[in-house]
């Protein structure tokens, strides 16, 4: 794999668990289960790649309208694995943060979330930002109430805000998307990072999240590679 030209800020729509659940004759949650075992595997390859930010789509705002049992056991999934995470990657110097609204979160999650992100905080490798009851529209939304709220406190004027101090106001202050991968074979983004995937290269693939391993994580950073990225501009020159 070139190093020189994997992507800064890879972001991944994690898809698929319930249809790989239904696929091997097993209930829902065993498909949530063992995508969270994969999740950490992908985290695991990309620390190993080096790659500075990536960005994992685990529960949308919108998630909340399923089965209730489903979403019950998805939070009970994230709580218990969430703290078990904060030895392994403090140790390996990951840090840890989490991108979405609290609001509807039990509180039991949002302990989880706030030790691994605490335990985390001074970490200086890859930073894994895990889009927790996330929603782009939402983000942005939350993004100019924030603004509005600093106008007000004359912290800022109006003649600052621009696309670089907009950006500050996101979940989170990171660079664009270089690379969105969405598994599961479904070729929308959902309303994922809108902001942030402005010029994004996009690369979908069939293969459900619980069968996404090394050899197709590598497959969607060669698709990358292959790309010229033009930014607007003119790449024949």
């Amino acid at each position: 794999m070139d190093q020189i030209s994997l992507p800064n800020h890879l972001a991944i729509i994690v898809d698929g668990n319930r249809r790989w659940a239904r696929k091997h004759n097993m209930p829902a949650f065993m498909g949530h289960k063992h995508g969270f075992e994969r999740l950490e595997k992908v985290i695991d390859y990309a620390i190993k790649l080096a790659i500075p930010y990536i960005s994992l789509f685990v529960f949308s705002t919108e998630n909340f309208k399923r089965d209730a049992k489903e979403v019950d056991y998805l939070m009970e999934l994230f709580c218990g694995n969430f703290s078990k995470m904060a030895t392994k990657m403090k140790k390996e110097n990951i840090k840890t943060v989490f991108s979405g609204r609290r609001v509807g979160l039990v509180p039991s999650v949002i302990n989880a979330m706030d030790y691994l992100s605490s335990e985390t905080e001074d970490c200086t490798g890859t930073t894994v930002n895990f889009c927790l009851n996330y929603g782009g529209k939402a983000e942005i939304v939350d993004a100019c109430k924030a603004i509005v709220v600093k106008i007000n406190e004359k912290v800022l004027q109006i003649e600052d805000i621009n696309e670089s101090t907009f950006t500050r106001y996101l979940y989170t202050d990171f660079p664009p998307v270089d690379l969105l991968v969405r598994t599961s074979g479904e070729t929308r983004i959902s309303n994922f990072m809108l902001w942030q995937l402005a010029y994004s290269e996009m690369y979908f693939t069939d293969v459900l999240f619980p069968d996404f391993d090394e050899d197709c994580f590598n497959e969607a950073l060669r698709a990358y590679q292959c790309r010229t990225r033009r930014f607007g501009g003119d790449s024949l020159k």
